[in-house]
């Protein structure tokens, strides 16, 4: 099993760079960044909302931290966890993601997702209905701009004419596409189809509906004539899982767990990393 580190960067939190350095250090393989622009008052004010930590809405822009954190390592791989693609335009998106796959010499993992809160959503003029269509026509509109020369999408969602977009990336064709998202049915076609991941968060579903799901990934990967064993998977955790778990998971085919730091400072940072680092020793 392999392991990663994941973090809310926020201006209080333990910083990109520095996280890096001591996260490449210990033996990881690997630092996320999780992504909102803004959350609305309108949804804090819910019942959903309530409850919701102030790091979801003071983080930083995650490409912005990867790219402090490449900048400041030379092995461990960076990258989102994931970024609300919806939230970018796809030409500019591609450009920042091929940017950071090239200075950090093809070290960049792009966890990507459409979102889960509606309001979140609406202020970027997504539909959260059809959340779906519209990332499937990002995503196939940036492999469009990091693999060919002239490039050109037309879609629903996207449009563009014929452009010269570089750099490209050093990952070929691409650098990863790690898909979060949930075991519904939209969800598993959407990874089969366009990623070259999975990265559920666990506990939310549970590991027993995580395991169930990898079935079902894998028999929707058969069904399109994909093989299933092209599928990378994941789980992010917000705490390193029992070893009975971790035994069980990579039975299941999970090949890293990262584990979440939430937005914490340098002085409870630290002392963590130093527990997990030999924790998995």
């Amino acid at each position: 099993m392999k392991y990663g580190i994941h973090i809310f960067a926020t201006e209080d939190s333990i910083q990109p760079g520095e996280l890096a350095q001591e996260v490449e250090s210990r033996g990881f393989i690997s630092l996320l960044f999780s992504e909102h622009t803004h959350i609305p008052v309108s949804f804090l004010n819910t019942d959903s909302g309530r409850d919701l930590e102030d790091y979801y809405w003071q983080t930083y822009d995650p490409f912005i931290a990867a790219t402090l954190a490449a900048a400041s390592t030379t092995d461990i791989k960076v990258g989102t966890g994931v970024s609300l693609i919806l939230q970018h335009d796809p030409i500019t998106l591609a450009k920042q993601v091929a940017t950071i796959d090239k200075i950090s010499n093809g070290r960049f993992v792009f966890g990507i997702g459409s979102g889960w809160i509606p309001e979140e959503m609406d202020n970027h003029g997504v539909s959260y209905r059809r959340r779906y269509k519209h990332i499937q026509e990002h995503v196939a509109a940036m492999k469009n701009i990091w693999t060919e020369d002239e490039p050109e999408f037309k879609g629903e969602f996207v449009n563009f004419s014929k452009i010269k977009a570089f750099p490209k990336p050093i990952q070929k064709p691409h650098p990863p596409l790690i898909a979060g998202g949930d075991l519904g049915p939209k969800s598993m076609d959407f990874i089969v189809r366009n990623c070259d991941g999975w990265i559920p968060y666990l506990d939310i579903p549970d590991w027993e509906n995580i395991r169930d799901g990898i079935q079902k990934l894998h028999e929707r990967a058969t069904e399109i004539g994909r093989n299933p064993d092209s599928i990378a998977l994941l789980v992010l955790a917000l705490n390193l899982p029992n070893q009975k778990t971790i035994e069980a998971m990579e039975v299941a085919g999970i090949e890293e767990i990262v584990i979440s730091l939430e937005a914490k400072t340098r002085e409870e940072a630290l002392p963590l990393l130093d527990n997990y680092a030999a924790m998995i020793k």
